[in-house]
C-alpha cells in the first residue's frame, strides 16, 4: 500500500476506535471545551514526537471472525431509493488476546470504485464518535428530522463532482474530481490516549486491508477534525497557541470583554500561570459573557427541539445530533450496521475522563512529516469558536515556514468560498461561512476543498467575469 499524503495532519497517529460504539451524554464541542478548560491550569504533558519508521510486522495481523462479504450492508432502514454504491460495516480485531476490535463504516464511491483513492475520516472529542461525520457531515446520507429516514447527501465525499446546474464551467474549475472512498469507525470502552490510539489504529488499518485486499494498492489519505488533530485532523495541535487563539477569537468577535481577555492572558497556565484560581474565574466569566450560543457556529441558531419549526443553515439542522442519536439507537439500524451495542451516543464520557496520554503539541510531528515530503492541509471554518481559525494561524506561525503562494480568496461558483495560503509542504485553507463541522454548514465548499487536495492543486481562484456594457 502506498501512503501518499495526510489530508490534514498526522500520519503516524492514524486511526481511532475500539470495540463498542460509544455512549455517554455530551457532544463533540462540549467534550473538547471541557477538556481544554481542564488543562488551562495544569502543567503541560510531554511533547509528542514521531516514532521510528516501522514496516508491517506479523504481530500486527490478527485472527479475524469477519469478512468483506459478511460486512456488506444490504440496505439501511429508511434509506432513499437509487443507492448506487456499496456500504460495509463491522468489526476488525486489533488485539485477539484482549478481545478488542474496532468498528468501521465504509461507503464506496458510485463510479470508478476499482481505482479511486481511500479516504479515512476521524472525529475528535477526544472519545467522540466518527459516525458524527458519517451522518451529519460528509457521509452519503443525512438523517431526516423524523429520526427514522435518510436522505441522500449530494455533496458526500464519496462523490467527486460538485452537483452544480447553473454553470457547467464551474465543474471544470474543480480539480481532482475523482470519487472518494470514505470509511469511519468508533470508540469503545478502554483506557485510551494518544499513543494507544496510534497502536490500535495502525493494527486496525493493517487488518482492514487484509479483509479488503483490493485497496492495498490505492492512494491513502487521512482527514478529520477537532481533537483528531492529534492523530490526523484540523484542530487541536498545539496547546499554547490553541488556547491563545481560542480566547482571542472570542474577544475579536465581540463575544468577550477586554477585561476578560486580559485576565485570561494574565492568569491562565498556558499564558503565564500566575494564579490558577484567577484563571478559573476569568474562564467562567468568558462563558457568561458569550452567553448561550452555538459554539460550533457563533452565528447559527441553537437547537430548539420543542419549536414548531427548526431553523437551518444551508439545509443543516442544528438539532441533527438528536435525530442521529434517535436513528442509530433503533434496533433495526444497529442490526443493519452489524453493531453489537445496546445504546449509542455521540461521545463516551467515561473514556474521555480516562484519556491520560495527552501531548502538549504535535508540531514536531508536522515538521517531520513535511521534511519527509508528506503533503499536509489544515482547514478551519471561520465561524468556529472552539478551535478557531486564529488558533490554527498561531500554530502555523510557530513553524516559521516560507510562503510559497500568498494569501488569496478561492471560490466554487463565482463566489468567495474561503481563503488559502500555501507554504512548503503545508497549506492552510479557511471555509467562509462554515462552523466547526465544515461539511455540514458548507457542503459544496467542503467538497471543493477536498477535491482540490486530491487533485494536487489549490482551491480554484475567484474568477472575475468582464461583461460588456451597452
Amino acid at each position: 500500500m502506498k501512503v501518499v499524503a495526510c489530508t490534514w495532519m498526522l500520519f503516524s497517529m492514524c486511526l481511532l476506535g475500539h470495540r463498542l460504539i460509544v455512549y455517554g451524554e455530551a457532544d463533540e464541542g462540549q467534550v473538547l471545551n471541557n477538556f481544554l478548560d481542564s488543562r488551562l491550569s495544569r502543567k503541560p504533558s510531554p511533547v509528542m514526537r514521531l516514532p521510528a519508521p516501522f514496516d508491517v510486522d506479523t504481530d500486527s495481523i490478527q485472527p479475524q471472525d469477519g469478512s468483506m462479504e459478511a460486512d456488506k450492508i444490504s440496505a439501511l432502514p429508511g434509506q432513499p431509493d437509487g443507492v448506487d454504491f456499496n456500504l460495509y460495516s463491522g468489526y476488525v480485531t486489533v488485539d485477539s488476546k484482549a478481545d478488542r476490535a474496532l468498528f468501521y463504516y465504509f461507503a464506496e464511491s458510485p463510479e470508478n470504485s476499482s481505482t479511486n483513492p481511500l479516504v479515512l475520516w476521524f472525529n475528535g472529542g477526544p472519545a467522540c464518535s466518527s459516525l458524527i461525520g458519517a451522518m451529519a457531515e460528509l457521509g452519503p446520507f443525512r438523517v431526516n428530522n423524523d429520526g427514522k429516514t435518510l436522505s441522500r447527501n449530494n455533496y458526500a465525499w464519496n462523490n467527486g463532482q460538485l452537483p452544480f446546474n447553473r454553470d457547467e464551467r464551474t465543474l471544470h474549475r474543480i480539480p481532482g474530481r475523482s470519487r472518494l472512498f470514505v470509511f469511519k469507525y468508533d470508540l469503545g470502552l478502554s483506557s485510551m490516549g494518544d499513543k494507544s490510539t496510534a497502536k490500535d489504529a495502525y493494527r486496525f488499518l493493517i487488518n482492514w486491508l487484509e479483509r479488503f485486499p483490493q485497496y492495498k494498492t490505492r492512494n491513502l489519505y487521512f482527514a478529520g477534525e477537532s481533537y483528531a488533530g492529534h492523530y490526523v485532523g484540523n484542530g487541536w495541535i498545539d496547546d499554547r497557541t490553541d488556547y491563545l487563539g481560542r480566547y482571542d477569537y472570542l474577544w475579536t468577535h465581540a463575544l468577550n470583554s477586554d477585561e476578560t481577555n486580559k485576565g485570561i492572558h494574565t492568569y491562565c497556565h498556558y499564558f503565564n500561570d500566575t494564579d490558577p484560581e484567577q484563571c478559573a474565574k476569568f474562564i467562567n466569566k468568558s462563558r457568561i459573557e458569550r452567553g448561550k450560543i452555538d459554539w460550533y457556529n457563533i452565528y447559527a441558531p441553537r437547537c430548539q427541539l420543542n419549536s414548531s419549526s427548526s431553523d437551518s443553515i444551508n439545509g443543516f439542522d442544528p438539532c441533527s445530533n438528536h435525530f442521529i442519536s434517535s436513528y442509530l439507537n433503533r434496533a433495526d439500524v444497529q442490526t443493519a450496521l452489524h453493531a453489537k451495542v445496546s445504546a449509542w451516543d455521540i461521545c463516551n464520557l467515561k473514556m474521555y475522563r480516562g484519556w491520560t496520554d495527552k501531548a502538549t503539541t504535535i508540531l514536531p510531528i508536522i515538521k517531520n512529516l513535511m521534511a519527509n515530503g508528506i503533503r499536509i492541509w489544515l482547514y478551519s471554518g471561520d465561524l468556529d469558536s472552539i478551535v478557531p481559525v486564529t488558533s490554527t494561524r498561531y500554530a502555523i506561525n510557530k513553524l516559521k515556514l516560507p510562503i510559497k503562494t500568498a494569501w488569496r480568496p478561492w471560490s466554487t461558483d463565482e463566489e468567495v468560498g474561503g481563503y488559502v495560503v500555501e507554504y512548503d509542504s503545508l497549506t492552510f485553507v479557511t471555509v467562509r461561512g462554515a462552523g466547526r463541522l465544515v461539511p455540514s454548514y458548507q457542503p459544496a465548499r467542503a467538497l471543493a476543498m477536498i477535491s482540490s487536495f486530491l487533485g494536487g492543486a489549490l482551491p480554484p481562484p475567484v474568477l472575475i467575469q468582464n461583461k460588456n456594457r451597452r
